[in-house]
């Protein structure tokens, strides 16, 4: 303000005189009309709200000014300086306010009921794909984790079906196993030394072979020096085993599997290698005499 007047001062007489000052002091500063303009060009709410802000503030200051203005009467000494004072204020307005940058449409032009819509049905549609996104990764999420329970505890089952039959297996094998033993330890013949049952058994087998009841004293002393009769007669030195001394005692095998615990399978087996050796039983008796062996 102050820079303004100091430029008007001097030439009051012709400003005085001028019709244009005349008309000014008739017509007051009009501070309302260009704050008026200026509302109308700024715009509520925009992209430049501290610009706005800025030259509200300022032309706030100059309609006040203004206005004091057109409410003081001026003296008879300055007349002439206060219209030339409110044109040069107005005129100060005109050029900050075509100063200011236009508002742009787009912040101004309010939203169509249309172009709302669409915007809440894009909001909409975004919301319902993220909900549905959501709703198929949970039902992927859910279908694997039962689908590893489900091989995991089907794994589990065969393990378990598995080790059980391993077990029933084993424990079958087991008794199985038992069994057998005990069935072949009740039916395992046992031997029985039984030198006058061996006796007489052998002297009711003379007859089969061809040869007289005489023949039995030679028997009975031949195989009373080789074993005493005694089924399981053993030679420490030789391993010559039974009533008839087999050596190895395997030979027997031929008149029976129970040779070792049976003297009639001994007995058997030992007259009828007299027979094809020494024709009878004294014959082998006197090879033995003489030579400590038959």
């Amino acid at each position: 303000m102050s820079e303004f007047k100091a430029q008007a001062r001097p030439d009051r007489a012709s400003q005085q005189s001028d019709p244009k000052i005349s008309r000014h002091r008739a017509e007051p500063a009009k501070p309302a009309s260009a704050w008026s303009g200026l509302t109308a060009r700024i715009p509520s709410l925009g992209r430049r709200a501290a610009v706005v802000a800025t030259a509200c503030t300022v032309l706030v200051g100059v309609g006040a000014a203004g206005q004091a203005a057109d409410q003081a009467t001026p003296s008879a000494a300055e007349p002439a300086a206060a219209t030339a004072d409110a044109g040069q204020t107005l005129s100060f307005d005109k050029t900050l306010i075509s100063a200011l940058p236009a508002p742009s449409s787009a912040s101004i032009a309010p939203q169509s009921s249309s172009q709302a819509a669409a915007a809440k049905a894009a909001t909409v549609k975004a919301a319902a794909a993220n909900a549905a996104a959501a709703k198929t990764a949970a039902a992927e999420t859910a279908a694997a984790n039962a689908a590893a329970a489900k091989t995991a505890a089907a794994a589990n089952a065969a393990a378990v079906a598995k080790a059980n039959a391993a077990q029933a297996a084993a424990a079958k094998a087991a008794a199985a196993k038992a069994a057998a033993a005990a069935k072949a330890k009740t039916a395992a013949p046992v031997a029985l030394n039984d030198p006058a049952g061996a006796q007489a058994y052998a002297a009711s087998k003379l007859g089969s072979f061809g040869w007289s009841a005489d023949q039995m004293q030679c028997l009975k002393r031949l195989w009373t020096k080789e074993s005493e009769w005694r089924t399981t007669a053993t030679n420490a030195s030789s391993g010559a085993y039974g009533i008839v001394q087999s050596l190895p005692a395997e030979k027997m095998a031929t008149a029976g599997a129970d040779y070792r615990t049976n003297y009639r399978t001994q007995i058997n087996w030992g007259l009828d290698y007299i027979k094809e050796r020494y024709d009878s039983p004294c014959g082998a008796l006197n090879w033995h005499l003489a030579h400590n062996w038959y």
